[in-house]
């Protein structure tokens, strides 16, 4: 019998859906955004992010000045007990993911073994 993956994956991003750490991912996520400060805070980090991960994969160098406001950022950010809450929701969330990445991985290292 043949097994359709695309409905498995629907199954699993469904599961993903209803599981304990996404409810609190998302509700971390509403407290922030309830939040104008919190969420003016957590926006202008996550611009940050984003830019320097846009800058490693374009291959571009990474100044000593915006490494500094990258750390000076996530410490202030860390400090809004919202923001920490929702970036340890995220955390959970992301090793879960990561987790369920290598067991549907798993058939393609049996076949071709640990790289």
């Amino acid at each position: 019998m043949a097994v359709n993956l695309y409905d498995s994956a629907y199954a699993l991003e469904t599961a993903i859906r209803q599981s304990d750490e996404y409810t609190q991912l998302k509700q971390a996520y509403s407290e922030v955004n309830a939040d104008p400060a919190a969420k003016q805070m957590f926006d202008q980090f996550r611009q940050i992010q984003m830019n320097l991960q846009q800058k490693q994969m374009m291959g571009q160098d990474i100044s000593e000045q915006e490494i500094q406001q990258a750390q000076s950022t996530v410490a202030l950010v860390q400090q809004n007990q919202k923001i920490a809450h929702l970036m340890q929701a995220e955390q959970r969330m992301s090793m879960i993911i990561g987790e369920l990445n290598k067991v549907i991985m798993k058939p393609l290292e049996d076949l071709y073994g640990q790289l």
